[in-house]
């Protein structure tokens, strides 16, 4: 599977052409900082309802805050959400139905963990960061499900905000990537290839079994992600179901993660994805893979495998 980009996005002047109104209703996880908060704000700016989630009360209302004193407030709402916590997860969904009902219209999962620096490459903490990165995110997809607005006159938008890092070719273990590429790959087969991941770092053997070899957990966990949007997106081809299901890698942003560190702001990579999720009906596609590149060109992944 080739993963180099398709020299090919549609012009921003037809992706912005608003077919959206007050009444749309987004979620991004994550929404208290970095690229999450970025993204928030631009949607409130643009005129949709926005659910700002993060899992620590005091943060999300903080930022909440920000965008009131921004003169955005009427668009913002806060819930508290925890996507590594199947409780919280299920607690979100019961509370975002009490309040909008089955009216979600974009889902992005931006919430991501990552425990190292950034030259560094330790598991430590790879449980963590599988919960939160592939797990949270499949389990929130499943939770919020029923209250997709999804309709014959209506897509559904899910973007996975994900990375470079998870591409096949970062994999060096043969028999794991050929799984991968598999047309009818399964859930239950990326569950058991997150599972060997996560024995190989329990027996101290994950060096020496082929994976990624640079911030490995984190690399792995967006693997996992890419590999499940990309069933997704198979199982509910928009066409007459009302999904879309794709992944976008920012690419290295200024954001906590990196330090600080970067090519761009988040302001810049959050203008992008939300560009990506509010694409007119007649241009949105599924199952692909779209990366900020490191010339600040936007690039669409030719194949049909994210």
């Amino acid at each position: 599977m080739s993963m180099e980009p398709e020299h090919y996005f549609p012009s921003l002047s037809l992706c912005l052409t608003r077919w959206w109104s007050k009444e749309t209703v987004a979620v991004v996880t994550g929404g208290n900082k970095g690229i999450g908060f970025a993204l928030v704000k631009r949607f409130a700016e643009l005129g949709l309802n926005v659910v700002l989630t993060a899992r620590d009360i005091r943060r999300g209302e903080a930022a909440l805050e920000t965008l009131r004193e921004q003169g955005l407030a009427s668009h913002v709402h806060f819930l508290l959400l925890d996507v590594s916590d199947p409780l919280s997860v299920s607690s979100f969904a019961s509370s975002f139905q009490a309040k909008f009902g089955a009216t979600l219209d974009i889902l992005v999962n931006n919430a991501g963990v990552s425990f190292n620096e950034l030259e560094e490459n330790s598991v430590e903490h790879a449980e963590s960061v599988m919960k939160t990165n592939f797990h949270g995110p499949k389990l929130l997809i499943q939770a919020l499900f029923p209250l997709f607005r999804c309709s014959s006159s209506s897509i559904t938008r899910i973007l996975n905000v994900s990375s470079r890092l998870g591409s096949l070719n970062k994999v060096r273990n043969a028999e794991i990537r050929a799984l991968l590429e598999r047309e009818e790959l399964l859930e239950e087969e990326i569950e058991g290839v997150v599972g060997m991941f996560l024995r190989d770092v329990m027996n101290g053997t994950w060096k020496r079994e082929g994976w990624p070899s640079y911030w490995t957990d984190y690399a792995v966990s967006k693997l996992a992600l890419n590999a499940y949007s990309r069933v997704l997106a198979k199982r509910y081809s928009y066409e007459g179901s009302g999904l879309s299901v794709n992944c976008f890698c920012p690419g290295f942003t200024q954001t906590s993660m990196t330090k600080g560190r970067g090519t761009h702001t988040a302001d810049h990579a959050a203008s992008l994805a939300a560009t990506l999720a509010l694409l007119p009906p007649h241009l949105l596609p599924t199952g692909k893979f779209f990366s900020l590149g490191k010339m600040e060109t936007f690039f669409l992944n030719s194949t049909s495998k994210l």
